[in-house]
């Protein structure tokens, strides 16, 4: 009687937690899966130890706050192909642990800057096949521990250099498949995408969809000459790229106690100059303006303090040695000058003493003429 008892007791809370009927659940691995279910909303009763959720291929249309409050220790979310268009900034709350989200090919448009936030362990972010305009600038410091990014196939037509910068453990990078307008708004890119791909990371191609006159064209391949044209004076450049130089040394120096990142115009050359690149329609003022200069190329701060320390370190041994030579000279000198000195004194010796013997053997005979 005691058994049945308390068998009823918990059967109550057996039942909550049981897998949804709309899914099938490993209760070894861990593992819900819900794909292709027809699905418009999360499921709910699903196991708080559940590690791997899969709900792509559904028609869930949007995530409310909390969505995943019962499942607090998922690592895997994948909501790729499925109808969202919002998400509440707080949809992710409680998820500390988690370590890969697919939101790809849905209909979102934005992000929320506060969707990320107590995440720490994410290392795989896909939100390709979507309507993007951008990322905030701020959910860089959400991403940090990111390895893999998707942003392919979106509406981006620029990214915040102070986001990408956050991303100090980056392996990989899509952006192909976006509307990339390629003026003076993209420079910090371009910067960007160098230094990535000479350390070691993988990106795919991004192509110019404006202007017109770089449709097509490979950013990465895109000369600075190109970009010459809308800038008032060189200054703007060259400042934007040893910012760009310096704030990798911060982040290389590992100091992120108050190393706060400057706000995207003073990145970037003013939207105003953007606009007049390639002499195209309204805006052009800018433009007008510009004088042919010299070719710009880019500027590395380390080069340059390490080319003034070569310079001062040749310069320093030149001049030792020239200091050397003529201490050399002065002592080499003077020795031969003593030794010209003995050499003229020994002579003139030597000339008295050959007088002084010629003076005896002339006397000699005469004394015996004497004698």
């Amino acid at each position: 009687m005691r058994v049945i008892l308390v068998c009823a007791l918990l059967s109550p809370l057996s039942l909550s937690h049981a897998c949804p009927k709309e899914c099938s659940c490993n209760s070894n691995t861990k593992v819900v899966d819900c794909r292709g279910r027809g699905l418009y909303d999360i499921p709910r009763r699903l196991h708080p130890d559940t590690q791997e959720l899969y709900l792509q291929d559904n028609r869930i249309r949007g995530l409310g706050s909390m969505a995943f409050r019962e499942i607090p220790l998922v690592r895997i979310l994948d909501l790729s192909n499925n109808s969202i268009t919002s998400i509440s900034p707080t949809a992710l709350l409680g998820l500390r642990t988690l370590q890969r989200l697919s939101l790809a090919h849905n209909s979102l448009r934005e992000l929320d800057k506060r969707l990320l936030g107590p995440i720490r362990s994410l290392s795989h972010l896909d939100v390709s096949h979507n309507s993007l305009w951008g990322l905030p600038s701020a959910m860089g410091d959400s991403l940090r521990n990111l390895s893999h990014l998707g942003l392919a196939h979106n509406r981006l037509t620029r990214l915040d250099r102070s986001l990408l910068e956050a991303l100090t453990r980056l392996e990989s990078l899509t952006l192909q498949g976006n509307v990339w307008r390629c003026d003076c708004q993209l420079i910090g890119l371009k910067l960007w995408l160098e230094t990535y791909l000479f350390k070691g990371g993988v990106v795919d191609e991004v192509l110019c969809s404006q202007p017109e006159e770089m449709k097509d064209r490979d950013l990465q391949k895109v000369p600075y000459q190109l970009f010459h044209a809308c800038m008032t004076t060189s200054y703007h450049y060259l400042f934007a790229n040893i910012h760009h130089l310096e704030s990798e040394r911060l982040l290389r120096g590992h100091t992120h106690g108050n190393h706060a990142h400057p706000s995207s115009h003073a990145l970037h050359v003013p939207m105003a100059i953007g606009e007049g690149f390639g002499g195209g329609g309204g805006g052009g003022g800018g433009a007008t303006e510009c004088e042919p200069k010299q070719k710009h190329r880019p500027v590395n701060l380390r080069h340059a303090i390490a080319t003034v320390i070569i310079t001062g370190v040749v310069c320093g041994i030149v001049c030792l040695m020239m200091l050397a030579a003529a201490v050399y000279g002065c002592a080499y000198a003077a020795i031969m000058a003593k030794y010209q000195r003995e050499l003229k004194k020994n002579e003139e010796l030597a000339a008295a003493q050959a007088a002084d013997h010629a003076t005896a053997d002339e006397k000699e005979p005469l004394e015996n003429a004497i004698a």
